[in-house]
């Protein structure tokens, strides 16, 4: 029997202090300290749960600040509860207290079930299909329907773990899905697939060290909970974009089911990783929460204090830049708190090592909603002692006015590049199909600034071109093989009637939609994936490899499977020849990357002269193995060379050849001071790599159509 039954009198200790504790649960000595933020509401409860599900609720006495709180003695971890607030209900102001609703902690360290959608869930009246207009208050109980917060130990044994503070510039992420990444992997115990724990066994830690990928990025492993629109077509949110707490883990991820449990798997998984000397970043969503907009539940943060947490406007409406129907106010200094702290748990408390920042613009929104580079939060983690540390990557748009700001995030942040995306899927697909069709292409000149670190975009405040996360494909979108297989989006099974997912893809079927028999077709698909991945990691800049591209993954054409808990989303370890091929060649790119530096220069290159023989940094060549000169302005050029000098920082330097030709074509490679003889590295026409050539002088060699060389560009002092 709980200490807090009904029956037991209340005796809270006073903390008689100016400020309140720190936020959420704090154990301490005999017991805990409770801290919550509800600035407009009139009497807050904590809410205790004993084993059998009984409540005890506790009125907070003590407040300052907004901020209620008290010691609970005799409580300790373990312990379920949840909170209730109570206040006036207007909601065109802003204001929907409702002390029927049990709301969850924002600061819970672990939360255990989850949220039973009903009529209950939601603070104002709805139907029976969960539908109200977001006025009438409801006075139904939603305790039996919520989740519980738990009081948590955070005592862990890290053996001596420590931040492995990998440069950015040897950084190749692998971002991927706990749960897809393992669910169907044979080698890994039935009762552990799709859990953290199985990202931590030794045989996925073989495959990712075998790899070569310095850092995991995961899917959000913050708690989350489904859309109610998703929860009524039978299906869920799968990637985890809308949380329900940002300070625990998604417990079902764990193959363990006790909270504690939970949380030190996740810190388990981490250690372990590191252990292999791979970073964890985690792709984090604090630009909105579950609760949607003012017809949504009511699950915390809208019970609390809507209008302390959200954006609204003048009739206490939401204002949304996300599109899932809320945007967090980080102006206010409440809730900039909250992220900080949130960020600071993970790297202090699970020793995680950077970020990837969901709508990162919604973040930086300042007064009157306009992007702001130095808002106060985007200051916050620059000047912050611990998370100006970590790798910080913004996905560097929202939905809203003026969103897409690619290139305007203040170091150290890194940024997806999309502009990469676009101008390296568009020169191997749809412009080598193009040229079949005898239309006209791009050139190269978008693809030269982008594989060179896109200065264009980065080359301000002295941020160089690790500023750049270079991607082709990533978890929104088709995969590699789509890319090559599919003209359109196919998801039927999303039940949005096609309305769901990008239009534009810049991918090219090769004449075929979906599966074909042709193996002249199948060659040709096999090469335009090379291509692909070939470019991305030889680029300057961050490679992002989107987990499952190194074989070949297919989602069916369907690229938002954002709801696909199934087989389109899990990973088939069930490989073709061509697929272990292909996996064979991602692994050799990333260690030719590692092996020469010059293809990950931290700074830029930026044509100069180098050497006293006149040899410059960065080059570029034509076909013909001279300057690139006027055939910069020509859309039909479709052959490029660029060599990048490594001897002037000790290095090895390198000759890049990329040939976008529907044709074969013969190439002279460029005579340059100090390089007497090349040596073919890779060949994106070999469908598995093969050893190293022999050094030869510069001359005349056959580009297969459509394909890329690398060689090691020999200096004989």
């Amino acid at each position: 029997m709980s200490p807090w039954s009904r029956s037991t009198p209340v005796q809270l200790r006073r903390l008689t202090r100016d400020l309140p504790p720190d936020p959420g649960v704090t154990l301490r000595e005999g017991g805990i300290d409770v801290s919550v933020y509800a600035g407009h509401a009139e009497r807050v409860e904590l809410c205790l749960y004993d084993p059998t599900g009984e409540e005890t609720r506790i009125p907070l006495v003590e407040r300052t600040h907004g901020w209620w709180f008290g010691f609970i003695p005799g409580v300790g971890p373990g312990q379920r509860y949840g909170f209730r607030v109570y206040d006036s209900w207007d909601p065109s102001l802003g204001l929907r207290h409702n002390g029927a609703k049990l709301l969850l902690d924002p600061y819970a360290k672990a939360i255990e079930g989850e949220v039973q959608w009903g009529p209950a869930v939601y603070g104002h009246v709805v139907d029976d299909r969960w539908i109200g207009d977001g006025e009438t208050l409801s006075e139904l109980d939603s305790a039996p329907s919520m989740p519980r917060c738990v009081v948590i130990d955070d005592h862990f044994d890290w053996e001596g773990d420590t931040a492995l503070g990998r440069s950015r510039s040897e950084t190749v992420i692998y971002e991927a899905h706990v749960k897809n990444l393992t669910r169907l992997h044979p080698g890994i115990p039935e009762e552990l697939r799709g859990t953290y724990a199985a990202l931590a066994h030794p045989v996925m830690l073989d495959y990712l060290t075998d790899l070569g990928v310095t850092a995991v990025e995961l899917l959000p492993i913050h708690a989350f909970t489904h859309e109610p629109a998703l929860v009524r077509r039978g299906l869920s949110n799968h990637w985890g974009y809308n949380t329900l707490g940002f300070h625990a883990p998604h417990a079902p991820y764990a193959a363990a089911t006790d909270p504690q449990a939970v949380v030190d798997e996740v810190k388990g998984m981490v250690k372990l990783l590191h252990r292999r000397g791979i970073e964890v970043i985690l792709d984090v969503v604090y630009n909105h929460t579950a609760e949607q907009d003012r017809t949504g539940a009511m699950l915390s943060w809208r019970g609390l204090d809507n209008r302390a947490y959200y954006r609204l406007d003048e009739r206490g409406a939401d204002i949304d830049v996300t599109g899932c129907g809320n945007t967090l106010d980080l102006r206010h200094p409440v809730v900039c708190r909250m992220v900080l702290d949130s960020l600071r748990r993970w790297v202090q408390e699970y020793h995680v090592d950077g970020f990837r920042f969901d709508l990162a613009v919604a973040l930086g929104r300042g007064r009157g909603d306009e992007y702001d580079p130095d808002h106060p939060f985007l200051v916050a983690l620059r000047t912050d002692p611990v998370l100006s540390r970590v790798k910080l990557i913004a996905e560097p748009w929202d939905v809203g006015m003026h969103g897409w700001r690619t290139g305007q995030f203040p170091p150290p942040f890194s940024e997806w590049n999309d502009r990469y995306r676009d101008a390296v899927r568009t020169f191997w697909g749809p412009d080598v199909r193009a040229q079949k069709e005898g239309r006209p292409t791009h050139g190269v000149t978008e693809l030269a600034t982008r594989l060179a670190g896109s200065r264009d975009l980065f080359g301000h405040r002295d941020r160089g071109p690790v500023a750049s996360v270079n991607f082709i494909t990533a978890h929104d979108g088709f995969t590699a093989y789509d890319l090559t297989a599919y003209d359109h989006k196919h998801n039927e099974a999303n039940g949005e009637d096609g309305r769901d997912g990008s239009d534009n893809n810049q991918s090219w079927n090769h004449g075929v939609e979906g599966e074909a028999a042709d193996p002249l077709l199948m060659t040709d698909r096999r090469q335009t994936m090379r291509n692909l991945l070939g470019t991305l990691l030889l680029s300057t800049g961050i490679p992002m490899l989107n987990a499952g591209d190194e074989f070949g993954r297919t989602q069916g054409g369907n690229n938002n499977p954002y709801c696909q808990d199934n087989e389109i989303s899990w990973f088939s370890w069930d490989w073709s020849d061509w697929q272990r091929d292909l996996h064979a060649t991602v692994r050799h790119l990333i260690a030719l990357r590692g092996s020469y530096p010059a293809l990950s220069q931290r700074t830029w290159a930026l044509g100069l002269e180098v050497d006293e023989d006149g040899s410059l940094d960065m080059e570029w060549f034509g076909a013909d193995g001279t300057a690139m000169d006027h055939r910069w302005a020509e859309p039909t050029t479709r052959t490029l060379q660029w060599l990048i000098n490594g001897a002037w920082l000790g290095q090895v330097s390198v000759l890049v050849v990329l040939h976008g030709g529907a044709e074969s074509l013969q190439v002279r490679l460029p005579e340059v001071p100090g390089l007497t003889a090349y040596q073919l590295l890779w060949d994106s026409a070999w469908e598995r790599p093969q050893d190293e050539g022999p050094a030869e002088p510069p001359g005349e060699i056959e580009m297969a159509a459509h394909s890329i060389r690398l060689y090691a560009a020999i200096d004989p002092t």
